[in-house]
C-alpha cells in the first residue's frame, strides 16, 4: 500500500467522559480481582481532594489499571494508551472509555492539549503512568522531566499511586500472573496552593522523591511468599549478562532456577525473590543489583566508544490504531551517539535516525504477543516495531537508550 493512502490516527480528537462501560469494568473485572488479592489502600494527604487533579501512577503489570480504578472511584478519570492498546481493545471502545491515544517517547503537543481539556473542561482526574512503559526489575523507569512542567501547565493538584506487589506477581519477562497481595499508597505530593508556588523542578523533584520502589524488595521486606513453580522463568532476559564469566545472552532459566551456558554457573531463585548460587558466590543476591550492574557496564561501553548493535529486525509498522503493517526485513543499529532504523516502508527505502539527545527512553516487549522480542520505535505519525533476530538483546538496548540520552544531556549541560 502506498504512503499517502494509510489513514492515520486521529490525535488532535478531544476525549470524552467515560461511558457506562468504564463502571461495568470495574464492577466485573477490577473488583473481584483486587478482592481476590486481598488488596489494601493508603491514602495520604487526600482529605477534601476531589478533582480535578494529575494522578501519577507506577508502572509494572496491568493489574496497575485495576488499582487505579479503584482508587479513583467513583470519580471519572481519562488516561492515556498507546496505540498497540488501542488495537488490541478497538478504536471505537477505547474513545468511549475517555482514552486518548499516543505513541511513546516523541514530543505531542496534541497529548498536552487533550489533558488540559480533561481536567478543564470535563473536570476530570487525568491518569498519566510517566514511565511509559512497564518496570523491567520492579524499580523506578526513566522518569522525564517533562513531567514536572505539564503538571505545571495544568495547574492543579499532583497525586502519586504507587503499587507494590503488582511487579513480583507478573513481571513482563514472566506473564504467568500469580495473582498474590499488591497495596498501594494514593498521597497528595503538590496541592492546589503549591502549585502557584513552586517551579516546575520542584514539581520534578516531588514527583522522583515518591516514585521511589523496589518491588523486589518490598516482597521480601514483607514475606510475600510466591512459590510458584515457574517463578524464574524468563529470568535470563533481564539477567543476560553472567556475573561470573561476563559473558552476554548465553543465560536461561526454566523453573526456579537461573543458569550461564558459557561457564555452567547456576542460581536458584527463591520464594522470596532471592537469588542464591548453587555453587561458589552469589554475586547477586538482589535481582535489581544485578540489572543495575548490566546497565553501569552499558554506560561504560558508551562511554568509552565501544558501544554497537545491529541486527536484521522483521518490521511493522502502525500507523493507526487498527492494524501493523508488515515492511519486511530491516536493519536495526545503536551507536553510543543515535538508534536507526533502516527498512522498507511503504515501498519505498527509509531510514529512521533518533539522537541520542531526542530519545529518552525504548519501549520493548519480551516476546509481543508469541512473535518475538521486539522494540518500537516511533515518529510523530509511525511506529516502527521491529523484531530481533538476536536472542536476549532488547534489555540491554533499554538500558544502552536510557544511558546514551543522559550522557547526551550531561554533555549538553556542560557546555
Amino acid at each position: 500500500m502506498k504512503k499517502d493512502k494509510i489513514k492515520r490516527f486521529n490525535f488532535a480528537k478531544k476525549p470524552c467522559n467515560p461511558c457506562f462501560l468504564m463502571m461495568a469494568a470495574k464492577l466485573i473485572i477490577s473488583w473481584p480481582d483486587l478482592k481476590k488479592r486481598n488488596f489494601k489502600l493508603e491514602k495520604v494527604n487526600m482529605e477534601g481532594l476531589d478533582g480535578p487533579y494529575l494522578l501519577l501512577v507506577t508502572h509494572s503489570s496491568m493489574v496497575d489499571f485495576n488499582i487505579m480504578l479503584k482508587a479513583t472511584h467513583p470519580r471519572k478519570v481519562n488516561n492515556v494508551m498507546t496505540l498497540e492498546g488501542f488495537k488490541t481493545y478497538t478504536e471505537p471502545l477505547m474513545r468511549s472509555l475517555g482514552v486518548i491515544g499516543t505513541r511513546k517517547f516523541i514530543r505531542d503537543t496534541n497529548l498536552i492539549r487533550n489533558i488540559k481539556y480533561s481536567v478543564s473542561t470535563l473536570k476530570n482526574i487525568f491518569v498519566l503512568f510517566p514511565e511509559a512503559r512497564y518496570s523491567l526489575d520492579g524499580c523506578t523507569s526513566f522518569l522525564p522531566d517533562s513531567v514536572g512542567k505539564m503538571a505545571k501547565l495544568l495547574g492543579v493538584p499532583v497525586v502519586v499511586l504507587k503499587i507494590h506487589g503488582n511487579f513480583v506477581t507478573c513481571p513482563q519477562w514472566n506473564k504467568i500472573n500469580k495473582k498474590t497481595y499488591v497495596e498501594a499508597t494514593m498521597e497528595q505530593i503538590v496541592t492546589a496552593d503549591d502549585m502557584k508556588a513552586i517551579s516546575p523542578d520542584e514539581i520534578n523533584a516531588r514527583i522522583r522523591e515518591h516514585f521511589v520502589y523496589d518491588d523486589f524488595k518490598w516482597q521480601a521486606d514483607n514475606k510475600l511468599k510466591i512459590d510458584h513453580p515457574k517463578r524464574a522463568n524468563g529470568l535470563h532476559a533481564l539477567l543476560y549478562k553472567c556475573p561470573a564469566c561476563l559473558a552476554e545472552s548465553q543465560t536461561d532459566s526454566e523453573g526456579t532456577e537461573l543458569w550461564c551456558k558459557a561457564c555452567g554457573k547456576r542460581w536458584n531463585m527463591d520464594e522470596y525473590g532471592k537469588l542464591h548460587a548453587l555453587e561458589g558466590e552469589t554475586e547477586f543476591e538482589h535481582i535489581p543489583d544485578w540489572s543495575n550492574w548490566e546497565r553501569e557496564c552499558v554506560r561504560k561501553e558508551i562511554e568509552d566508544g565501544t558501544y554497537y548493535f545491529e541486527d536484521t529486525v522483521r518490521v511493522e509498522t502502525l500507523p493507526n490504531a487498527w492494524r501493523f503493517y508488515k515492511q519486511g526485513e530491516g536493519k536495526f543499529i545503536q551507536t553510543p551517539t543515535e538508534t536507526i532504523v533502516k527498512c522498507n516502508y511503504y515501498g519505498e527505502d527509509y531510514t529512521l535516525t533518533r539522537s541520542a539527545k531526542n530519545l529518552e527512553s525504548m519501549h520493548i516487549e519480551y516476546d509481543y504477543l508469541g512473535r518475538g522480542d521486539c522494540v518500537d520505535i516511533s515518529i510523530p505519525d509511525d511506529s516502527f516495531w521491529c523484531y530481533l533476530s538476536k536472542r536476549d538483546a532488547i534489555t540491554k538496548i533499554s538500558f544502552a537508550t536510557e544511558e546514551m540520552h543522559k550522557l547526551a544531556r550531561e554533555k549538553t549541560e556542560r557546555g
